[in-house]
């Protein structure tokens, strides 16, 4: 029996949607729907639970996979708030799941947490080391979840623990720092350094949980990687998009994110903006060599999320009005004009904000 949280909407829904379909020789005996409301799905069990509260432990009964995917990942909600909400959430499902017998949890988080750099190895293997990560950012979320991960394997042997990781997630409706960054009138390069891009599109992830617990794959040392296979050079991917870039120095780049960031301009953190203009690219090894593949090319998914935006402008994470648009439309003409378009938009955004 497969129980996934989160079951009401987005990537639980797809998942669950996915686990009732039939599919081939293996599928799950029943799934169980948890979230603290119902919704139209059918053909499952439902079970109205709040993944934060002690009590969930009682609607475990009987499951032998646990999926969590009820985490909040909006760029809207106050990141203090995301964090609670996040770290309680993956805890009280580990604690839940350890005490009412439960075999196998999966936990999904992020490739964000191995860190973009530009040296990086392209592809990086599962195996490698995550990079410390201590920021208010959803990286820092990641991190956090995935201590807890490494904390419940050590306290309950008997529990499997398994950490997905995708690549930035396409799908439609999902607006996150990667759709808002293509919303920019031209796309941030850092001078000297070559980006490689790659994505993993939503109904891929949901393809990828499905089958992760379905056929047992756990990955080395419990983890997981999910995306489309190889990458995209930032040329390509400029001549997809129909775009242009604009480079300025690591230093110009990094000091402006780090600025608007503490000034609550932008959700986007340093650690954000790296993965943005540098290379973070995975071998979904666990997956290949269990035999399944990803749906969706690089190539597709670009274009998708090409799609899917929601035509507003964008600087480095946050949505723009129209006067702000005008502030910083010289930012695209280069480094001194980025800068000053920056300095600009936090001033004028300052005033706005005492008005």
């Amino acid at each position: 029996m497969i129980a996934v949280t989160g079951a009401a909407f987005g990537l639980g829904r797809l998942l669950v949607q996915r686990l009732t379909e039939p599919n081939g020789s293996v599928a799950a005996r029943e799934v169980v729907a948890i979230d603290d409301e119902f919704s139209d799905l059918r053909g499952v069990t439902w079970r109205i639970a709040d993944v934060c509260d002690p009590a969930l432990v009682s609607r475990l009964d009987g499951i032998d996979v646990l999926v969590h995917t009820a985490d909040d990942r909006s760029l809207d909600t106050k990141p203090a708030k995301r964090r609670q909400h996040n770290i309680r959430a993956a805890q009280t499902v580990l604690t839940a799941a350890a005490a009412s017998g439960v075999p196998r949890v999966i936990l999904v988080t992020g490739t964000m947490v191995y860190g973009a750099a530009p040296d990086n190895p392209v592809p990086l293997p599962e195996d490698a080391p995550r990079v410390s990560d201590n920021s208010a950012a959803l990286t820092g979320d990641f991190a956090e979840i995935e201590a807890l991960a490494e904390r419940a394997r050590r306290a309950h042997p008997s529990l499997s623990v398994t950490v997905v990781r995708p690549a930035p997630l396409v799908g439609p409706g999902l607006d996150t720092l990667l759709s808002r960054h293509f919303s920019a009138p031209r796309l941030l390069t850092v001078k000297g350094h070559e980006q490689r891009w790659q994505f993993c599109h939503v109904d891929d992830l949901a393809r990828a949980l499905a089958f992760c617990a379905l056929h047992g794959v756990e990955g080395v040392g419990g983890v997981v990687t999910v995306a489309c296979e190889g990458s995209l050079t930032q040329e390509e991917v400029e001549e997809i998009a129909g775009m242009k870039s604009f480079e300025v120095t690591a230093n110009l780049a990094f000091g402006a994110i780090r600025r608007l960031h503490q000034a609550r301009i932008t959700p986007a953190a340093e650690g954000e903006l790296k993965h943005l203009v540098y290379p973070c690219v995975v071998d979904c090894a666990a997956l290949r060599e269990a035999g399944w593949k990803p749906l969706h090319d690089n190539r597709d998914v670009l274009t998708a999320l090409l799609e899917y935006r929601s035509g507003k402008p964008a600087l480095v994470g946050r949505e723009l009005g129209a006067k702000e648009v005008t502030i910083t439309a010289a930012g695209a003409a280069g480094a001194a004009a980025a800068a000053i378009g920056t300095a600009a938009a936090i001033r004028h955004l300052r005033r706005r904000g005492r008005s």
